[in-house]
């Protein structure tokens, strides 16, 4: 198999050293903050240069981008560099590059269909993903404190070894927690003991609380009036996560009943949005900017979303439902151009959340995960 006319053949062990200088240029960028915007110009020339290393390195990817006519010297935007639907992790290893490594793979947690196994995401650096969490971690969940006492109702990753959430709170808790206690076990176990002793110890110590959950954790701990009073100051971290589940409950009314068991303010609250094929994550911004409408979500600046039309994958009108589709360069390691079965809608460069697609899969998911199935088969 050789590359695309006009490209030179990779060089044994390259992959490793181009894929170095790229990922220690994008921590450093990561690690600056989320305070300042990206113009389009700047995100599109890392853009550019993250399409080009995956097209070199991932031979099922480059066969896909060639079939639906790109290639980096097609390419004029991001925009234009094909879209891979998340559905792929179950069926491919979506890694660019295999000569640089893997250093984690997280699993999906969704549902999934009958006989297919979980996604996976092989993430090559982990130092890329900490570099990606850690600033909107800090800005959406602590704008005001440097640390705080964490109490998390998500498991811990010796539990949990290949989950994404795990590891997220993990890599939070180092970086901001005085303690942090996990008080649930691989099968989202509440310890009653272990909880109210640590709710205990923060009421008594007086010392603020990040309480961090799945919205059907937080449902499990609401049944059993599990929770209780927290100490002033304290804030709530709540990521979604009925997918798969037999119970919903409406964000509104989940929110009023932990407010109301936990006295935290419906103003900290905060709702946290990602997935495992997405290793950026998104945050409401009631805390960062005090925000009354909490429902639309603030993406850190490395990071676009789209809502397209689920037949054609046309880009629709600002305000109006679509597809979710997200330009990632922390996924630089994989891919970065992602299609979702979510539903949103953007509006000033935010994203508000609709559910996900019900019913039949979307023409364009379909189109594009027939065409990359027949190219990995070519590839092999």
């Amino acid at each position: 198999m050789t590359l695309s006319q006009g490209r030179s053949p990779i060089k044994a062990g390259s992959a490793a050293v181009d894929f170095d200088a790229l990922a220690t240029e994008l921590t450093a960028r990561f690690s600056e903050g989320v305070d300042s915007p990206w113009s389009d110009s700047d995100f599109g020339a890392l853009a550019s240069r993250v399409f080009e290393y995956q097209f070199a390195h991932n031979s099922t990817y480059r066969l896909y981008s060639e079939r639906r006519g790109a290639t980096p010297q097609t390419v004029r935007s991001w925009r234009e560099v094909p879209l891979v639907p998340t559905d792929a992790f179950k069926h491919l290893d979506l890694v660019a590059g295999e000569a640089q490594g893997v250093e984690a793979v997280f699993h999906t947690s969704g549902s999934g269909t009958e006989g297919v196994a979980p996604g996976r995401h092989l993430i090559p650096r982990l130092s890329l993903y900490r570099a990606s969490l850690l600033p909107p971690f800090k800005a959406h969940l602590l704008p005001d404190r440097e640390r705080l006492r964490f109490i998390s109702l998500i498991p811990s990753p010796e539990e949990l070894p290949r989950s994404s959430l795990s590891h997220m709170v993990e890599v939070g808790a180092q970086a901001f927690a005085s303690e942090v206690h996990w008080v649930v076990d691989g099968t989202g176990l509440i310890d009653r003991e272990r909880l109210e002793g640590a709710m205990r110890d923060c009421r008594r110590d007086g010392e603020a609380v990040l309480l961090l959950g799945t919205a059907f954790s937080f449902v499990h701990a609401l049944d059993q009036d599990a929770l209780g009073a927290l100490p002033p100051g304290s804030r709530i971290m709540e990521t979604g996560g009925f997918k798969g589940r037999s119970r919903e409950v409406a964000s509104s009314e989940l929110y009023q009943s932990l407010s109301s068991q936990t006295k935290v303010s419906r103003d900290h609250i905060v709702n946290e949005y990602g997935m495992t094929e997405l290793l950026s994550q998104l945050y409401t911004p009631v805390l960062s900017e005090g925000a009354a409408d909490g429902g639309a979500h603030v993406l850190p600046p490395w990071l676009r979303v789209r809502a397209l039309d689920p037949s054609t994958l046309d880009e629709v009108e600002e305000g109006t439902e679509g597809l979710l589709a997200f330009f990632d360069l922390a996924n630089a390691g994989s891919v970065c151009h992602l299609l979702t079965e979510d539903v949103g809608s953007i509006l000033g460069g935010r994203l508000r959340l609709a559910g996900q697609v019900t019913g039949a899969e979307p023409r364009g998911c379909s189109m594009a995960m027939d065409d990359l199935m027949a190219a990995s088969q070519t590839s092999r």
